[in-house]
Parts: structure tokens; C-alpha cells; sequence
């Protein structure tokens, strides 16, 4: 298992270039299910979680060869349907083959997904969907398994307690492209990742429309062909990025990257007092200010993502004041704030909210990275901290970040993996 030595209090300088996006290209691998002709999907990060949705697709009669963010995909048997515990137990994505499955063969077992620790994410929104096209859900022995002769069209409104799901509404669409009749999806994820799928599906064959507004329609089609995509680029390292930037007091500049994905992020650096400028693909930071202190609720697309909380929380403990953070997607996703606090953090959390009692002077120590984005806070924690910083279990930031290590390298950090 490896760690991550950070010796921090360094500015950084020059340009990052940022991966495709993860939460992109998973669902999208998981679409080649819907048919036997060749895929090709391009700008495809190397990361675990990718390399493990190549091994549950392999196990699902797929032949895959990943060379240089290309993934090349062919059928060797059409007839698999079963997602074993021991390959989705690590990954909470890897569920979303369970509509592709179900579209096409009209039967899937999928074990019930693992993931990040960041509190309770149940797939009753993707159950809900399957069963108002009509399919028989059952839940036994730790797997979902889904049946249906034919898959009916009908209006499905998918909101939850908690708002809209990005993986519920892409996994309800790619099941419903081959279904019988006209689906209408309420309430849908407006994220970019879901407008990157329903492209993606279209040049399949699909006809899909509505895909970023809260009400997508799907009229079915007999058959889906192969494809060939590029995913779009990841928001989430983007924004990851920038508050590293932010927190060592760096002009650095961050390229392929779409500023319109993060608006949102743009318009709260402004309340910060940080001068940040954007092109068509690329961000810079351009001026380094006093940090003002802001309050954030993360909220799905168009809003702050839940993604970049950690990163940001991280970033408010150097700001000049008091800060509140709440958290409306995901309330329990709160793992980093005692290791931040151990680098000298004072951060109060009651219920979904936490208060960071701001301007401080964080000190290196050894933590524990929890989740994946909580790794990533830690990381930025470590740049900006005296002294050095050891980030242990860092095989979740392997899941969402291509070479970071390296990228930060380039950047000028001091940073070492180690065994």
C-alpha cells in the first residue's frame, strides 16, 4: 500500500494538464454493453477504478485493449449478465452495468456496489426507474437481480431525499434506449457527465434529447451500433486544482478544461477576493489575495459539487475569518475533518454542517486519507502546511487522479510516493 510524502510551503508555477473525467467515462464504458459492435473510446484516464471497470466488463464477455487513454472494445460473448461482489464491492459505479444489461438481454445480477465512505448512497433511484419500465426487482443475498420480457416506455420522476443522481439517471437511460415505448426521465441529473452519456448514446443510435435539463426524453430504437467518443474533461481535478493553486499561493494555469462545468467554483473565488481568469480551455490564476472567508452548500449541477467540498473546506482554514460549510448531497461526507484538524485545523462539525475557524498556519503530520476526495484535501492540506506530510492509504486518491504525484512534480511540489 503506498503513501505520500509532502514537504510543503512551496509555491508552485507553470501549467497542469488535466485527464478525462472518471465520472464520465465509467458510465460510458458501460454503455458498450448495449451492443456487440465495436467501441472506441478516447481521453480515458488511467486510473484503478477505470482498470477495474475493464475487468467487470471483461468478465462480462467484453475483449478490451487500453493503450494511451484509448480504450478499444469488442464483443467476445454477448450473453454474460452477471456482475460478481468480488469485482463491484471496491467501485460504486460499476453498478450503472445494470441498465445496459437489463436493455439489452432483459436480465441482470449485479452485487450491490462499495465505494467511498462518505455515508449512505443507496441505488433505490436506479430500483425505482427499472421498475417503472416494468422490470421485476429483486434484492437477494447482497445482488440486484433485475428482469424484464420487455422493457415499456413511461414518465419516471427520479428525485431522492437528497436531490437528483448523475449514476441513477444514466443508468435508467442507457436501460431505456431499447425500450419499447417513449421514456420521459423527471427531475434527471443536469450534470456534464450525463450530457457526455447521452451523446455518447446518440452516436450509437439512441434518441435522446434533454439531456442537461432536469427532463430527458428517450424514444426507442431497435438496435445500437458501435461508437467511437472522447470523454469529456474531469471538472473535479479542474477545481481540485485551482484550490491547490489558491493554497500555496500560486499563479498556475489549468488547461483542458471547460469553465462553463465550473461556474459555480469561478463565482466563489470571486467572493474570495482571488483574481482568476478563463478561456475557452484553460483557467489561470492570475492574482493571489487575502483569503476571504465564504459560505458553501454543495448542490447538485449547476451548483457547487459535493465532489470539490473536501478540497475547499482544506482551502477555508486559510482564509481570514469563519466559514460554513453544509453539506445537502451527501451530510456524512465529513472523514476529513479530523485529519485536517490534526495539521493544526479548527473545524467544528454538528449534523451537515461544519465551521472552519479560518487563518491558520497548518503543520505537517501523518494522516489517513479516508475517501477519495478527502485524499485530495489532505494533499492540498500537505502543500500548504510547514514541514512534511505523510498521507497514508493513498489508493483512494489513485481512484480519481491520474498521476497526481507527478502533476504536482511538474508544478514544482515536493512530492514522494513511497511504499
Amino acid at each position: 500500500m503506498d503513501k505520500l510524502i509532502i514537504r510543503g510551503d512551496r509555491k508552485l508555477s507553470g501549467e497542469v494538464l488535466i485527464s478525462g473525467s472518471k465520472n464520465s467515462a465509467l458510465p460510458i464504458m458501460a454503455a458498450t454493453l448495449l451492443t456487440e459492435e465495436r467501441c472506441v473510446i478516447t481521453n480515458v484516464p488511467s486510473l484503478s477504478d477505470v482498470h477495474t471497470m475493464i475487468k467487470l466488463l471483461e468478465s462480462l464477455g467484453k475483449k478490451i485493449i487500453f493503450e494511451q487513454g484509448r480504450l478499444i472494445i469488442d464483443t467476445v460473448d454477448s450473453k454474460k449478465h452477471v456482475a460478481h461482489y468480488k469485482l463491484v464491492r471496491t467501485m460504486r459505479a460499476s453498478f450503472c452495468v445494470l441498465g445496459p444489461l437489463l436493455g439489452r438481454l432483459g436480465k441482470a445480477k449485479v452485487s450491490l456496489p462499495g465505494g467511498c465512505v462518505i455515508g449512505v448512497r443507496p441505488v433505490d433511484l436506479h430500483i425505482k426507474g427499472f421498475m417503472a419500465l416494468g422490470a421485476k426487482i429483486k434484492i437477494k443475498q447482497g445482488y440486484c437481480y433485475a428482469e424484464a420480457d420487455t422493457l415499456h416506455g413511461g414518465e419516471i420522476f427520479l428525485g431522492g431525499a437528497f436531490g437528483s443522481s448523475v449514476l441513477a439517471t444514466g443508468n435508467v437511460m442507457m436501460a431505456a434506449v431499447l425500450a419499447k415505448d417513449r421514456t420521459i426521465i423527471d427531475f434527471a441529473a443536469c450534470e456534464p457527465e450525463v450530457v457526455d452519456l447521452a451523446e455518447c448514446l446518440n452516436k450509437m443510435g439512441a434518441k435522446i434529447t434533454g439531456a442537461g435539463t432536469p427532463r430527458i426524453t428517450i424514444d426507442p430504437v431497435k438496435k445500437l451500433k458501435g461508437f467511437t467518443h472522447n470523454v469529456i474533461y474531469d471538472r473535479i481535478e479542474a477545481g481540485t486544482f485551482l484550490a491547490f493553486g489558491i493554497m500555496t499561493r500560486s499563479n498556475i494555469t489549468i488547461k483542458n478544461v471547460s469553465p462553463n462545468h465550473l461556474l459555480a467554483v469561478l463565482d466563489l473565488f470571486k467572493t474570495m477576493n482571488q483574481e482568476i481568469s478563463s478561456s475557452k480551455d484553460s483557467i489561470k490564476i492570475k492574482k493571489i489575495r487575502n483569503i476571504n472567508p465564504v459560505d458553501i452548500s454543495t448542490l447538485p449541477f449547476p451548483g457547487f459539487p459535493t465532489d470539490l467540498q473536501a478540497q475547499f473546506m482544506a482551502l477555508l482554514c486559510l482564509a481570514k475569518g469563519i466559514s460554513v460549510v453544509t453539506e445537502k448531497v451527501y451530510p456524512d461526507r465529513f472523514m476529513h475533518v479530523p485529519e485536517l484538524n490534526r495539521m493544526g485545523a479548527h473545524i467544528i462539525r454538528n449534523g451537515e454542517i461544519a465551521i472552519i475557524k479560518g487563518n491558520r498556519v497548518l503543520q505537517g503530520a501523518e494522516v489517513m486519507a479516508s475517501d477519495l476526495r478527502a485524499s485530495a484535501a489532505l494533499v492540498g492540506a500537505g502543500l500548504s502546511a510547514k514541514g512534511k506530510t505523510t498521507i497514508h492509504r493513498i489508493y483512494h486518491l489513485d481512484r480519481g487522479y491520474d498521476k497526481i504525484d507527478m502533476k504536482l512534480k511538474k508544478l514544482g511540489a515536493d512530492v514522494e510516493r513511497k511504499k
